[in-house]
């Protein structure tokens, strides 16, 4: 757990991320973020031209991702992926969509309402190779050398040990595997108005 924090810190910050994304999962990501969402926000990031013409408009318009891992390099028809933070499970459904039948795609989020979205989406493409469920980033609940690849979202930035998530990535990832994180990270101190760290971790 971060060293910074206190137990009651460490609750309101969970609490706050579990809030705001409740939020999401309920109305949709417009509104909630500081940068473009949905398709606006895929295209802008150079996500798959065929993934943008194919996909139900309900499962682009849901996308919140701060970046595109997939630019970070190829998945291979047949690779197992997993999405640590999947949201509405947009992400891991393009991970499909890259890995093909043959594949394996797992999608984790804290935010049960978030999963329940994603199961939503899912159901609409019927795909048999994708999953998600619930767990944490710091305690992943999948045993050593499991997965070809690790991709995740803006997620890195909101947990509160990262070092312990980083390691459970890497532990998940079989040799030579792949981590193809998007994140947001903090360049300069914030200004004194905007210093709180708590109630700053997750806006």
């Amino acid at each position: 757990m971060s060293r910074d924090l206190t137990e009651p810190e460490i609750r309101k910050v969970r609490q706050g991320i579990r809030e705001k994304y409740d939020k999401v999962a309920a109305a949709g990501p417009g509104g909630c973020f500081r940068y473009p969402t949905g398709r606006e926000g895929m295209e802008q990031l150079g996500y798959p031209p065929e993934v943008l013409r194919d996909f139900p408009p309900a499962i682009l318009a849901a996308f919140c991702g701060v970046g595109n891992p997939f630019s970070l390099g190829p998945l291979y028809p047949g690779d197992a992926v997993l999405d640590i933070g999947c949201g509405a499970g947009v992400d891991s459904l393009v991970a499909a969509h890259l890995v093909g039948e043959g594949g394996r795609v797992v999608g984790v989020d804290v935010t049960a309402a978030m999963i329940e979205t994603a199961r939503g989406h899912l159901a609409r493409l019927g795909w048999p190779q994708v999953r998600f469920e619930p767990a944490d980033a710091e305690a992943l609940p999948f045993p050593a050398d499991d997965f070809d690849a690790v991709i995740s979202n803006g997620v890195f930035n909101l947990t509160l040990d990262k070092e312990q998530a980083l390691a459970e990535a890497h532990r998940v990832l079989k040799p030579g595997g792949r981590l193809m994180l998007a994140d947001m990270v903090l360049v300069a101190a914030l200004p004194p108005e905007k210093g709180d760290k708590v109630e700053n971790w997750f806006q």
